[in-house]
């Protein structure tokens, strides 16, 4: 099982890093050449029928995950859940969904046209998780969605890849602190998401997070091809708790503000 898990994420990680080469370097220049542990792993999707969040858990739970706390963004519309295996090694899985029906009735029009295009078995491929874009849509589209909601239109443009992976500072064998971690990113040039600060979260909500800005790529619309914010990398470092394991899940706050490290600028 445990081998299986780690084919599903090899390959979801091939998948991001196509559009997201920063992470491969990044990957290099905190590892020093060793493997990283990731923390967890982040998907979008839209709360409709063919492709919810429970569509997208199917697949983790039949690898031995299990869901483990639920969480509410209510400026952004959007649910989501954390999921987790036996097997501390193997990455978290935060999935969040959007509430179509809370969108403009224009938003939610652009949605359900996207989500006709699919067979009512599309969650059902083995390859669901970095199958990419299963349907077509418009440049206007995706930015008449932007003006509303930049997750819907992320998602609209990206489809089923992870959004970020996330480095796991606790394993690191170079660092151990999340300022020093940002302090070696930004001296190699890369940009943070500074939005509610450099680092979201502190030792007593038991979690440290920090993420690049989002790499650009270039998508392919029906009608012309555009350059958008694709995926990002995020760090975070967890503090023990007081049974003394890690604290393993996730503070709606802080992950408020790292949705926004896909932000268009």
């Amino acid at each position: 099982m445990t081998a299986q898990v780690t084919q599903l994420f090899n390959n979801i990680w091939q998948q991001y890093i196509k559009v997201t080469p920063s992470a491969d370097k990044i990957h290099q220049l905190l590892g020093n050449g060793a493997d990283i542990i990731n923390d967890h792993v982040a998907y979008r999707t839209f709360n409709l029928e063919k492709v919810n969040l429970a569509k997208l858990a199917n697949h983790l739970l039949a690898l031995g995950y299990t869901e483990c706390g639920s969480y509410d963004f209510s400026a952004k519309k959007l649910t989501a859940k954390h999921f987790e295996h036996n097997d501390t090694s193997m990455p978290k899985v935060f999935i969040s969904e959007i509430r179509v029906e809370e969108l403009s009735d224009t938003a939610q029009k652009i949605i359900h046209n996207l989500i006709d295009q699919l067979p009512e078995d599309i969650s059902h491929s083995t390859d669901f998780l970095y199958s990419g874009r299963p349907w077509q849509v418009s440049s206007s589209d995706y930015q008449s969605l932007l003006a509303e909601s930049e997750y819907a239109a992320w998602l609209a443009a990206w489809g089923y890849r992870a959004n970020h992976f996330t480095v796991s500072i606790n394993h690191l064998s170079s660092y151990d602190c999340i300022n020093d971690v940002n302090n070696s990113l930004k001296q190699a040039g890369y940009q943070l998401n500074s939005t509610g600060g450099e680092v979201k979260g502190d030792r007593t909500v038991k979690l440290e997070q920090s993420s690049t800005l989002a790499d650009h790529a270039t998508v392919e619309f029906s009608d012309i091809e555009v350059e958008i914010p694709s995926c990002f990398y995020e760090f975070a470092k967890r503090y023990p708790q007081k049974n003394g394991k890690l604290y393993s899940g996730f503070v709606a706050a802080s992950a408020d503000k790292i949705f926004e490290s896909t932000n268009a600028a």
